[in-house]
C-alpha cells in the first residue's frame, strides 16, 4: 500500500481539530518527518498560533514508531490527550488504515494510592496515632478533602489527581498518595491488583504515543531504573522549561525537618542503638543549621563536613537495618518500613553527594521565613547529562514558541547538550564554528546516519547532530504589537520604591483602559504595584496569591477593566486572546539574583571556561522569560496591544539588542507620547466591537 502524503495527512489532521493550515506547520511537520527518518534530533521554533501539536503529532503517527511526548504544563497535557489526540487519530484513521493508542503517564505521586486510602497512613510520632480520615472533622477543609477523596475513589477509573475537579489540598493529597520510594510495589500490596499507578503503566506499555511531562522524563534519564516504556521517538514540548525541570529533579536537599521526620519513621522499627545514633547526627545537623546564613558554599565547612558525615553513616546503618525488619508488632508494617527507608534513603544520598564533593555540584544554604533553614545540591550544568541521556538511541524533537535567544539556536542548544559542532549547516554537514545564525535553513539531514547507525546520529567525534529551525509565527507582530521601552525612567536599582516607574504604569493603564497583565521580576514588587494602582484607579487589580491562579486567570479574561498583577508563573502562564488583554508590562529586565547561588556559580564557571559568564546565564535567563512574557500579548490574528518595558536598560545597555532579539518582533519605539495615544485607540476600538 502506497504510504499517504504528509501533507494529506496533516490537512485531514488540521480539518478534524476545526484548524487553519499554515505554511509554518507544513514547514514544522516536514522537518519533524525528516530528522525521525534520519535519526538527527530537531530543535524547532513555532511561534504561538502556528499549531505545533499538529506539527509534530502528525507526522509522529505517521512514522508508526512509539514515541513519548513530553511537556511542561497540565493544561498542555490534557489538550493532547482529551483533543487533539482523539481528533487526529481518528482523521487519520481512513488514511493511515489504523488506530494508534495513546494513554499519559505520570510519576507515582499523582495517583490515588488506594492502599493509603483503606489502610491509611502510617503516622509520624509527633501527629499522633490517629486515623486522619476519622480525626479530619467534617466540616473542618482537611475533612471535606478526605470525605470527597473517598467518594472519588468509588468513581475514578483513572485515579488521576488532575481529574479530580475541584480540586484538594496538598495536605489531603498526601493522605492518598505514595512516592515511587514508598510504594509496596504491586506484587506486595493487598491492592496491586487495583493499583491505578500499575494501569497507567500498563496502559503506557500497550499505546503507541505515550504523554508525559518533564519531571518523569527526567527522573527516567536520570535514575537509571527506566520509568518510561521503550521508544524510538521523543519530543519534548515547551523545551524551554527542560533545563531547569531536570535541574529540579536533579538537586537534592536536607532540612531539619526532614531528618527529623526521618528518625522519628526509622525509630519504631529499628533498635535503640541505630535510632539513637541517628538521632544525635540529626541534633547536630540540626546546631549548624540554625546558624547558617544564605549562600554559596565553595568549600564545604569543616564542622558541616562533620555533621553530614555524622549523617550518612548513621542512615547507612539504618538503611542496613530496615532491610532486615520485621516487626509484627507495628500495624502495617511494610508500609511504615517502606515510608521510613524512603525518609532515611534521601538523607543518605544527600548527605553523601555533598560529603563525597564534586566540581560538577553547587552547594548552598537557603533560608526561609516559614519553613527556616536548608541545605541543597544540584548540578553545575545538565547539558552534559542531557548530552549523555536523552540523545542517545532515539530521534529527540524539541519545540516551542521560544528557542532562538538573540538571532540563533546555539545558547539553547549548548544548555541542552548540542553544541554548535554539531549542528548541520546549509551543506548538510556538522558546523565548523560556534558562531553563525544558528538556523540550518533548509539544510538537507538525508545523510544524517553518521556514526550512530540505527540510534541518533552523531559526528565523528560522538557529538549529537542536530538541526535547528524557525517556522515563524502566522502573526504579524509589526502591525498587530508595540514594543515600548521607557527610556527616559531612572535604571531599577536591587532594593526600594521606584517612584517614576509606578507613575509610569499608572498612565499606561489608564490610557490602556485597565486590559493589563502586569509581570513584575519579584512578589514583593507586585505587590507594592498593586496597592499603589487600586489607590490611584478605579479599574479592578488582582494579585497573584490572593485567589488561586486559575481563578485569577478567570476573572482577568472575564472583564476588560481588570488588570493582573503576579510573577514568574504570569510570565509563561497566561493564554487570554482578545481585547482584555492589550498591554502587558514588564516592571524590569528578569536578571536572576546576584545572590542566586545556583545561577552565579554558572555565570562564573563559563567566565572561568573563556566566555561571557553574563551572557550565557543571565542575560540568557532573562531573553527566555521576557520572550515569554511579551508573547502573553498576541494571542490570535486579531489581537492589537502594547509590551511596555519599564528599564531603560532594554534601550540603552549593550545587551539590549540582544534581548528585544529574542523577543517577537513589535514594533519598537521609546515615544511615551505615542504609546499613550496607540492604547487609548486600541481602548476605544475595543469598547465600540464590545
Amino acid at each position: 500500500m502506497t504510504k499517504p502524503a504528509l501533507t494529506d495527512l496533516l490537512h485531514a489532521a488540521v480539518t478534524a481539530v476545526g484548524g487553519t493550515e499554515r505554511p509554518g506547520q507544513v514547514a514544522m511537520a516536514e522537518a519533524v518527518a525528516e530528522a525521525v527518518d534520519s535519526n538527527v534530533h530537531l530543535l524547532v521554533q513555532a511561534g504561538t498560533g502556528t499549531g505545533k501539536s499538529l506539527g509534530y503529532l502528525v507526522p509522529a503517527l505517521a512514522h508508526g514508531e512509539r514515541t513519548v511526548i513530553a511537556t511542561a504544563t497540565l493544561a498542555l497535557q490534557r489538550q493532547l490527550v482529551e483533543r487533539d489526540l482523539p481528533r487526529t487519530v481518528e482523521a487519520l484513521h481512513p488514511l493511515l488504515r489504523r488506530r494508534p493508542e495513546y494513554a499519559m503517564l505520570k510519576g507515582r505521586s499523582n495517583y490515588l494510592c488506594l492502599h493509603r486510602l483503606h489502610e491509611g497512613v502510617p503516622q509520624d510520632d509527633e501527629d499522633g496515632l490517629f486515623d486522619p480520615f476519622e480525626a479530619a472533622a467534617p466540616t473542618s477543609r482537611l475533612g471535606k478533602d478526605l470525605l470527597r477523596l473517598r467518594d472519588w475513589a468509588d468513581e475514578t477509573e483513572t485515579g488521576d489527581r488532575d481529574d479530580l475537579t475541584p480540586g484538594v489540598s496538598d495536605r489531603a493529597w498526601s493522605q492518598v498518595s505514595v512516592s515511587s520510594r514508598e510504594c509496596l510495589g504491586a506484587t506486595r500490596c493487598a491492592y496491586g491488583a487495583e493499583c491505578f499507578a500499575e494501569a497507567a503503566r500498563e496502559r503506557a506499555k500497550l499505546a503507541e504515543v505515550i504523554v508525559t511531562n518533564h519531571a518523569l522524563l527526567a527522573i527516567d534519564a536520570i535514575e537509571g531504573a527506566p520509568v518510561l516504556p521503550g521508544h524510538e521517538v521523543l519530543i519534548v514540548d515547551e523545551a524551554h522549561e527542560l533545563v531547569s525541570r531536570v535541574t529540579g529533579v536533579a538537586t537534592g536537599e536536607l532540612t531539619p525537618g526532614g531528618v527529623n521526620r526521618a528518625v522519628r519513621r526509622a525509630a519504631k522499627l529499628v533498635d535503640e542503638k541505630e535510632a539513637d545514633r541517628l538521632q544525635t547526627a540529626a541534633e547536630g545537623f540540626e546546631r549548624l543549621m540554625e546558624l547558617a546564613l544564605p549562600g554559596r558554599l565553595e568549600e564545604v565547612p569543616e564542622d558541616l563536613g562533620y555533621a553530614l558525615t555524622a549523617l550518612r553513616d548513621a542512615a547507612r546503618a539504618v538503611i542496613t537495618a530496615l532491610g532486615s525488619t520485621r516487626d509484627r508488632s507495628v500495624q502495617d508494617e511494610d508500609a511504615v518500613r517502606r515510608q521510613a527507608l524512603a525518609s532515611v534513603e534521601n538523607v543518605h544520598a544527600v548527605a553523601e553527594r555533598i560529603v563525597q564533593g564534586s566540581e560538577y555540584d553547587v552547594v548552598w544554604y537557603e533560608r526561609h521565613d516559614r519553613y527556616g533553614a536548608s541545605l541543597r545540591v544540584a548540578p553545575l550544568a545538565v547539558s552534559g547529562l542531557l548530552r549523555e541521556k536523552l540523545f542517545e538511541d532515539r530521534s529527540v524533537v524539541l519545540a516551542s514558541a521560544t528557542l532562538k535567544l538573540g538571532g540563533d539556536f546555539d545558547g539553547v542548544g549548548a544548555s541542552l547538550g548540542l553544541s554548535a559542532e554539531g549542528r548541520i549547516t546549509e551543506t548538510g554537514g556538522a558546523a565548523e564554528h560556534s558562531g553563525g545564525a544558528g538556523e540550518a535553513g533548509g539544510a538537507s539531514v538525508a545523510d544524517g546516519e553518521g556514526e550512530g547507525g540505527e540510534g541518533a546520529a552523531e559526528t565523528d567525534a560522538g557529538i549529537p547532530r542536530w538541526r535547528g529551525l524557525d517556522v515563524g509565527s502566522p502573526f504579524d507582530y509589526r502591525r498587530q504589537g508595540i514594543l515600548y521601552v521607557a527610556q527616559h525612567l531612572s535604571p531599577p536599582g536591587r532594593e526600594g520604591s521606584r517612584g517614576d516607574m509606578l507613575d509610569e504604569l499608572t498612565e499606561l493603564v489608564q490610557a490602556a483602559g485597565g486590559r493589563t497583565l502586569g509581570l513584575f521580576s519579584s512578589m514583593r514588587a507586585a505587590q507594592a504595584a498593586a496597592e499603589e494602582l487600586r489607590g490611584r484607579l478605579e479599574v479592578p487589580v488582582l494579585l497573584q496569591g490572593e485567589e488561586t491562579l486559575g481563578e485569577l486567570i478567570r476573572r482577568f479574561a472575564a472583564d476588560a477593566e481588570t488588570c493582573l498583577f503576579g510573577t514568574l508563573s504570569l510570565w509563561q502562564g497566561v493564554d487570554v486572546p482578545g481585547p482584555n488583554c492589550q498591554l502587558v508590562v514588564m516592571d524590569r529586565v528578569p536578571f536572576p539574583r546576584p545572590d542566586d547561588p545556583l545561577m552565579s556559580a554558572r555565570q562564573k564557571a563559563v567566565e572561568e571556561a573563556g566566555g561571557n559568564g553574563f551572557m550565557a546565564v543571565a542575560a540568557t535567563h532573562a531573553a527566555l522569560l521576557m520572550a515569554q512574557g511579551a508573547g502573553r500579548l498576541v494571542r490570535a490574528t486579531g489581537d492589537r496591544g502594547v509590551v511596555a518595558v519599564l528599564d531603560p536598560r532594554l534601550a540603552r545597555a549593550r545587551y539590549g539588542s540582544f534581548l528585544r532579539a529574542s523577543m517577537p518582533d513589535f514594533w519598537y519605539t521609546t515615544d511615551r507620547d505615542q504609546v499613550r495615544r496607540s492604547l487609548a485607540a486600541i481602548d476605544a476600538a475595543a469598547r465600540e466591537g464590545a
